[in-house]
């Protein structure tokens, strides 16, 4: 059997390192032929010297660069066109992931997805670019990846609630009141995950989970109400489903990000993988609700996917745009969320069709975003 092509976007991440730990660990079954990064032009360059004569896209600088194939902001999308994967990972941090997905649905390939915004922005335009090509979207994300194989192995029509886990984040338990002097370094220490600054971030602030809420209802074409979010500090129960008949089916590993990422990439085998094992022999495994009080950025994402149309993409522009004042210093941790719901304030219906409006909905909604980071600052000030 033929090996499976794959192309690797955000290759020096996280989800980049591991996506390339499964490869090399199935070297009959894969072949990496492309690799992105944004700026990590060292990182990049080492990654070319593992793998000689792969082709290298590098999108956060300008061209010409020695040894990169393409540079600049359409190289991705060239790097996509070029290599015909079988399979495209996209783990690509934020919005800028969008377009590298539409690019591979377009081409066909198969896209084994860990960028959330992809879904969340645009998932309707996603869907019809998939149907039209017949690329199948493969969730790499823990949550959705659970969601996923549970529901094929007991079947969509007997799903009656999608019950999404999160850690918890490094405040687990803080009042308001404690949260209002989080520093960016206690917010970038995660007790079990280790992720890029972003999502590390929206994580401790439960944004992150919002997000993937909204993918969850997206992708697996439920209502918010049948999305539940419960706390599970031990990170070894990945996501559940329950059935019609109230029965809960869970997906239960060690927190490895190679697993989902071999269940993509393997899809629809079930083959064996030495990453994730868990003996059940001495674990105890806690749930709680969520303090909606504390981290309003999970009820901000439950509001945005019941209005549907912009209101999604609205949410996480808002975010990126928040997260990226905390993280220089120009907004409190607790004002991230007041950031999300002044932006949702305003008129998001409709617009999710296309890739124009989609992207005009994005910017009106950082414009917005830095609008309120600016007033907040004046405040203060």
């Amino acid at each position: 059997m033929a090996r499976k092509k794959i192309c690797v976007l955000g290759a020096t991440g996280s989800i980049g390192k591991n996506t390339l730990d499964v490869v090399e660990s199935n070297p009959d079954s894969f072949e990496l032929v492309g690799l992105s990064a944004n700026t990590d032009l060292s990182g990049l360059r080492a990654l070319a010297l593992r793998y000689p004569g792969i082709k290298l896209a590098l999108s956060g600088l300008h061209g010409p660069v020695d040894g990169v194939d393409f540079v600049g902001k359409d190289a991705v999308v060239d790097l996509i066109r070029e290599v015909g994967a079988d399979i495209v990972v996209n783990g690509i941090a934020g919005a800028a992931g969008f377009i590298p997905s539409l690019a591979a649905i377009d081409c066909g390939s198969d896209l084994a997805l860990a960028n959330k915004e992809t879904v969340v922005m645009a998932w309707p335009l996603v869907r019809e670019r998939a149907a039209k090509s017949g690329a199948r979207i493969l969730p790499v994300d823990s949550e959705h990846s659970a969601v996923f194989h549970l529901t094929e192995a007991h079947g969509k029509d007997k799903l009656d609630e999608i019950v999404l886990t999160a850690s918890g984040g490094p405040f687990r338990g803080w009042s308001v009141e404690r949260l209002g002097g989080v520093s960016v370094a206690e917010a970038l220490a995660h007790p079990t995950w280790d992720m890029g600054g972003k999502i590390t971030i929206d994580s401790a602030s439960l944004a992150n989970k919002g997000l993937e809420v909204i993918e969850a209802v997206r992708l697996f074409d439920v209502s918010a109400d049948q999305v539940r979010v419960v706390i599970h500090p031990q990170s070894k129960v990945h996501s559940l489903v329950r059935l019609v008949d109230g029965s809960l089916y869970a997906q239960i590993s060690q927190p490895d990000m190679r697993v989902p990422i071999h269940n993509a990439l393997f899809w629809p085998e079930c083959r064996r993988t030495p990453f994730g094992k868990l003996d059940l022999a001495g674990q105890t495994l806690t749930f709680e609700k969520p303090d909606e009080q504390a981290f309003p950025m999970l009820p901000l994402a439950f509001e945005a996917a019941r209005r549907g149309g912009l209101y999604p993409a609205a949410y996480n522009a808002a975010d990126e745009v928040a997260v990226d004042a905390f993280i220089h210093g120009r907004l409190r941790f607790v004002e991230i969320p007041r950031v999300a719901a002044a932006v949702l304030d305003q008129n998001w219906e409709g617009g999710d069709q296309s890739v124009e409006a989609i992207l005009e909905g994005d910017l009106r909604a950082r414009m917005i975003a830095a609008d309120a980071v600016e007033r907040r600052m004046e405040a203060v000030q």
